[in-house]
């Protein structure tokens, strides 16, 4: 049996509600130490050149300080956010914020590869720290009838952030220097623990069991061996050893952690029968799948922004903010909506409006169209996302005992990094694959050299136009036609995917919830 142990500052008040300043300054810190987190994750995309040439680093050593990040991040999230429970949340944010801070700095002056990847590694640690611990704060310390709005902006910070990262990142590359993409979350960083030391309440729980080391370390294995699968399939290929090794002890791994929690019961780091229930299940498969075709989106319209629009890194990081503004919106008016009409509705509502947008992407884009063709169905995206994803996150919390919100917590940020790595890699696979596919009829009389080099990619190909003599225009043109065939088949296949959800949720989704 758990007791919750409130803060300091509530229990003066006799353990009475703390009042809506209170709760909003909770909010504005939890919410300041997700920002830095998420906008981590994203930053280093856009200064991939610039990192090859200071560390005279290869292609693979770039993408591994890249991933390594939300690799450790992934695979502590369970565990740590177990730790978190037992304790005590503010301590374990404090020394997140201080561990994620320390490293971050490490990076942004790094001297060498080896110390920035060192860097990273400790980065994602210190986010493992922060990331469940910020909604177990506002899970465990907003009252009922406050909680649904302060798990909207949550969830709109969770999911516009990463966006808004990408730009401000973006921006800071083109005016400066790579180094200052650590300046904006080192800020956020001070900011949090400022505003954590001085506002966030403590809440921790007792248990008579003893901590479940077994399950830990198992889900450690599992999660890490999978989000590397999904990372490193698509760079050293589906079918090669590493990829294939990764996925046994991945799937073993997670066969084993399900034995292991059933047999432990009260005890158990996960309790997976909870699956069973509409809300825990509903709500993790549809973050899965929101977040994973949000994810392979985003990768999909960066090269058509810059390879068939010919627009600058900036802009095009530009280009995604409607599609952010429009979820972050939407995220805070969901609660409001599912209060009205009930979460299945409005998670429901959500994923219909996100697969509209990706069908009118799909019949209207076009290499002529240009950006007005698409707007709309981002922004349709963006509003299901929103709709969709602050429900879905209040489900997952809410089917967990309080006692083990760090655990409810770990589990919606461990969902939101798998369904994030299997986007990108399956959307991306088939713009690549399709891609490939449309290409090779439309490279006769092309140069053999620059034909075989627009294989490989639409980027490829526009480089590739210099030294296709009088045919560079040709080249260029069929590349881009041909990039815009595999988007629209990674579009068709993405609304397919939110069909099918959009079935499950109307018939299985979470009641309502407030």
């Amino acid at each position: 049996m758990s007791t919750n142990q409130l803060a300091p500052a509530a229990e003066a008040d006799g353990g009475a509600t703390p009042d809506a300043r209170r709760l909003r300054a909770i909010l504005i810190s939890v919410s300041i130490a997700l920002m830095a987190v998420i906008a981590s994750v994203s930053g280093l995309n856009v200064a991939q050149t610039q990192l090859a040439v200071e560390f005279g680093a290869s292609q693979t050593t770039i993408l591994w300080i890249i991933n390594i990040y939300t690799l450790a991040l992934a695979a502590l999230l369970l565990p740590l956010g177990a730790v978190s429970d037992r304790l005590g949340r503010k301590p374990m944010l404090i020394t997140g914020l201080v561990v994620f801070g320390v490293a971050t700095v490490a990076a942004g002056l790094a001297p060498s590869a080896g110390v920035m990847l060192a860097a990273r590694v400790t980065s994602g640690v210190g986010a493992a720290m922060i990331m469940p611990i910020t909604l177990a704060v506002i899970t465990s310390t907003f009252p009922e009838d406050r909680r649904g709005k302060a798990i909207g902006v949550w969830t709109g910070v969770a999911g516009g952030g990463g966006i808004l990262g990408m730009f401000l990142s973006a921006l800071l590359v083109d005016v400066a220097d790579w180094r200052w993409l650590f300046v904006l979350p080192a800020l956020l960083t001070v900011a949090a623990l400022v505003t954590t030391l001085t506002s966030v309440p403590n809440s921790r729980e007792t248990s008579a069991h003893r901590f479940d080391t077994v399950g830990a370390l198992v889900s450690v294995i599992a999660v890490a061996a999978l989000i590397f699968v999904l990372q490193e399939g698509p760079e050293r290929g589906w079918a090669s050893p590493a990829t294939l090794i990764s996925l046994a002890v991945g799937v073993v791994a997670a066969i084993c952690f399900v034995v292991w929690e059933l047999r432990r019961r009260d005890a158990s780091l996960l309790d997976v029968r909870l699956f069973r229930e509409r809300g825990l299940a509903g709500g993790s498969i549809t973050l899965l799948v929101v977040f994973g075709v949000q994810a392979g989106i985003a990768v999909v319209l960066f090269p058509f922004f810059q390879a068939v629009l010919g627009w600058s890194g900036l802009l095009s990081t530009a280009a995604l903010m409607p599609m952010a503004v429009a979820m972050m919106l939407t995220s805070g008016l969901a609660p409001k909506l599912a209060a009205r009409i009930g979460s299945r509705s409005t998670m429901a509502t959500g994923i219909a409006l996100a697969a509209a947008g990706l069908v009118s992407m799909a019949v209207l884009v076009s290499v002529d169209g240009g950006y007005p063709a698409i707007l709309p169905g981002m922004i349709a995206m963006g509003v299901g996302m929103g709709l969709s994803m602050a429900p879905s996150t209040e489900a997952i919390t809410a089917s967990l005992p309080r006692a083990k919100q760090g655990v409810a917590s770990a589990l919606n940020d461990v969902t939101r990094e798998f369904g994030t790595a299997l986007g990108v890699a399956l959307l991306g696979a088939l713009v690549a694959t399709g891609y490939r596919g449309a290409i090779d009829g439309r490279l006769t009389g092309i140069p053999q050299g620059a034909a075989d080099d627009a294989r490989e990619g639409v980027a490829n190909a526009v480089a590739a136009a210099e030294n296709a003599g009088p045919r560079a225009q040709e080249l260029i043109h069929a590349a881009q036609q041909s990039f815009v065939d595999g988007w629209q088949q990674a579009m068709w296949a993405g609304a397919a995917v939110l069909g099918v959800l959009f079935a499950y949720v109307a018939a299985r989704g979470p009641r309502r919830l407030s």
